[in-house]
């Protein structure tokens, strides 16, 4: 029998999640039937949309959201043998049984010189949801420029980079110099510090005087606003989040700025990489590809030992980390 340890939502976040939120529970997990797998964790995610969605898709006392990077242990499925690795969406738990309908196989060939771990970060959900940001809602064209808030983070980084490499000009926004001084390791143009510059109004211009033809959202609140107004004529904006809001008790409400939406002909798309599920084959390919190159460099803040993952979730959710926040059992 394999003892199985799962973080469970014990109550719903009210603001910012605290230690008592979570619950560390231990069961026994059955021997595998026909087609069932049992599932070890090698590597967790922990990331921003998990606020939101245990608001609106989880109950107290389910196990927490989440994918993984796991080694099948024990198989009567003959799709994920014995030693295999896969992505599963089981959540916070260090070993699950599966029916290995949430399971994918990681790719045949990943090289052996690049981390596992990448399978839920660059090369993972976090590096699609950039991808199709970037190439399917905004359709950046060479030359453009484009500005992504949370910069540094797992996706902003993504985002950064394939600007770059579609031949844009990169302006982004971090919350320390370290962070700054990151971004123009990896290419970004312009890069400033939200939290320390006298003006985001003034950094903004400064950083692309001429405007932003497209722009890829993380944040909300006021650097929606305020970037808003500096979006050119025809200008596409993709919104993949809205972390400054996730903690309100109350929705944030106006200003509404309707009018500057219709005189500059903005579009404003929302999107999930789930919609393009057919595609991710292709694009996991075409990210581990530009990792290859050398074109899509990574950094991972790592988090030792399943019983931190509380931690290393509230501390992602105050930007501790500098790309992609993991934890490894």
């Amino acid at each position: 029998m394999v003892q199985a340890k799962s973080w469970i939502l014990a109550k719903h976040f009210d603001g910012f999640p605290k230690d008592s939120d979570f619950k560390l529970e231990v069961e026994e997990l059955p021997e595998p039937k026909d087609g069932e797998v049992i599932l070890e964790a090698v590597f967790l995610s922990v990331d921003p949309y998990m606020r939101p969605f245990s608001k609106l898709y989880m109950k107290e006392g389910d196990v927490m959201i989440g994918t993984q990077v796991a080694k099948v242990i024990q198989s009567k499925n003959s799709a994920f043998p014995v030693g295999s690795h896969v992505v599963s969406s089981c959540g916070w738990r260090t070993h699950a049984l599966s029916d290995g309908k949430d399971l994918t196989l990681l790719m045949a060939d990943w090289p052996k010189d690049v981390p596992m771990s990448l399978a839920v970060g660059s090369v993972g959900m976090p590096g699609l949801t950039a991808l199709y940001g970037v190439e399917a809602v905004l359709q950046v064209q060479k030359g453009e420029t484009l500005l992504v808030n949370a910069a540094a983070g797992a996706v902003g980084t993504v985002v950064g980079q394939i600007g770059k490499i579609k031949g844009c000009k990169v302006v982004g926004s971090a919350g320390s110099d370290a962070k700054v001084a990151y971004l123009k390791q990896l290419g970004f143009d312009e890069a400033f510090n939200y939290k320390t510059v006298p003006s985001l109004e003034e950094a903004l211009k400064k950083a692309a005087p001429e405007g932003y033809d497209c722009f890829f959202e993380n944040v909300g609140g006021q650097f929606s606003t305020i970037a808003l107004q500096q979006m050119k004529e025809f200008g596409r904006i993709a919104v993949c989040g809205g972390i400054s809001t996730y903690h309100d008790a109350a929705h944030q409400t106006g200003p509404y700025p309707l009018t500057t939406i219709n005189w500059k002909q903005v579009k404003i798309e929302g999107f999930m990489q789930s919609r393009w599920k057919s595609d991710h084959p292709q694009g996991l390919k075409k990210l581990m590809g530009w990792v290859k190159e050398g074109k899509l460099k990574y950094r991972e803040h790592v988090t030792r030992g399943f019983q931190n993952m509380p931690a290393a979730f509230m501390g992602m959710l105050h930007g501790e980390n500098t790309g992609k926040a993991i934890i490894t059992v």
